[in-house]
């Protein structure tokens, strides 16, 4: 008889299973927040900085409260049951990582930055950027774990994203991303209208055009194949290279037709950049919009059929409750690849907060690129978490149903 069968079953070793992703997440934590720079000091905006280690910045009880609540995690993650309990922990332990950075910074600030340069300016050093994309990380897996609503999520990143702000609008004035943008306040925030003008005006036309187009695709099979490969192939080009084929076509219309030139259209600006962002807008749209309807049941289409609904009901109060769902998943994906994509828009004229993210490629100061890139980051973010939370409320109220 095998050793482990003559055993009672109470004395067995306990099969060690360590959550592996969140092992290797604390572990490139605690590396990162001991092997990279923390932070850098400037004396000024042109001299590159200086980088200081965690225990220089946060001293040794900044350090060591970042280190103890890392290895919590690690020793959460290291158990060998898994349970909501052990999994709400170490949710619970990154959410306060995250909201301890900020102070984390204002303590930097005050150890590193002498009173008696008033250009010295605060870098947000390669280990708060390689602990805050991990922590992040942790909580998406962690959340799958817990079987969390998105919206719960969303809701989260925003309390999160509030306590960064008012640390930084409060005590972070020597930070030198918040310099960046107290010397152009104005401009940032039309940069953030433009952005989410060009967005909205875009993705409401894709969504306009797209359900058309998957409907005409329905009706019309011979159209399906032609559609999706033209769509695809539409993908395959590069924004950039889009964006300048654009420019010629534009710029003659504008010059040849007079009516083309009293409605605005112009070879940069915004209207190559609306045309773009729909044309790339489109295959998920067509796509999500397409499957979801087919997706309906023919049962219930059946059933509403034999309650004497007429098709034009069946498809407005069953088939599309139904597929909003599927639909909204593409709306979703729309969202985000738009909110990203309009940053480079501003190569051409149309605006938007790409036009920090180029300035400051242009310039070397990657303070100014955040400038643009965080708000972009934090938009994607919030539209992926709200959509997908709604999405999948509609999902399990149509389950419940």
């Amino acid at each position: 008889m095998p050793l482990m069968d003559a055993l009672p079953t109470q004395g067995r070793l306990t099969q060690w299973r360590p959550n592996w992703v969140m092992v290797t997440l604390g572990l490139a934590m605690l590396v990162a927040l001991w092997g990279l720079a923390t932070v850098s000091v400037a004396p000024n905006r042109i001299v590159s900085g200086t980088g200081y280690p965690v225990w220089q910045a946060l001293g040794w009880g900044g350090s060591g409260l970042a280190t103890l609540i890392i290895l919590a995690i690690l020793a959460l993650a290291s158990q060998p049951e898994r349970t909501r309990l052990i999994y709400a922990a170490q949710f619970a332990g990154l959410a306060i990582l995250l909201l301890l950075m900020p102070f984390g910074l204002m303590a930097a600030s005050h150890w590193l930055i002498d009173s008696t340069m008033p250009q010295a300016r605060l870098g947000i050093g390669p280990a708060y950027w390689v602990v805050l994309f991990l922590a992040l990380l942790g909580l998406v897996e962690l959340r799958l774990r817990l079987s969390l609503a998105r919206g719960w999520m969303a809701l989260l990143l925003v309390g999160i994203g509030a306590v960064w702000w008012l640390c930084a609008a409060a005590w972070l004035d020597r930070l030198a991303l918040v310099q960046e943008f107290l010397a152009r306040e104005a401009q940032f925030y039309r940069a953030i209208r433009e952005h989410l003008a060009l967005v909205a005006i875009a993705v409401s036309a894709s969504i306009a055009l797209g359900m058309g187009v998957a409907l005409l695709m329905r009706r019309f099979r011979a159209l399906q194949r032609g559609g999706f490969a033209l769509l695809n192939f539409f993908q395959t080009i590069p924004s950039l290279a889009l964006f300048g084929l654009l420019l010629g076509p534009l710029a003659w219309l504008s010059a040849n037709l007079p009516f083309a030139a009293q409605l605005g259209i112009k070879g940069i600006g915004w209207t190559p950049a609306l045309i773009a962002l729909i044309i790339y807008s489109l295959l998920p749209i067509v796509r999500n919009t397409y499957v979801a309807l087919e997706a309906v049941s023919p049962d219930v289409l059946d059933a509403a059929m034999g309650m004497g609904m007429r098709p034009s009901q069946r498809f407005w109060q069953v088939r599309v409750p139904l597929a909003l769902p599927i639909l909204l998943e593409g709306v979703r994906i729309t969202l985000v690849q738009a909110i990203g994509l309009t940053a480079v828009a501003a190569l051409i004229g149309a605006g938007g907060l790409g036009a920090f993210i180029f300035q400051g490629l242009g310039q070397a100061a990657m303070d100014m690129v955040l400038l643009g890139a965080l708000p972009i980051l934090v938009m994607a973010l919030v539209a992926d978490a709200g959509v997908g939370a709604l999405a999948d409320q509609l999902r399990r109220g149509a389950v419940h149903d």
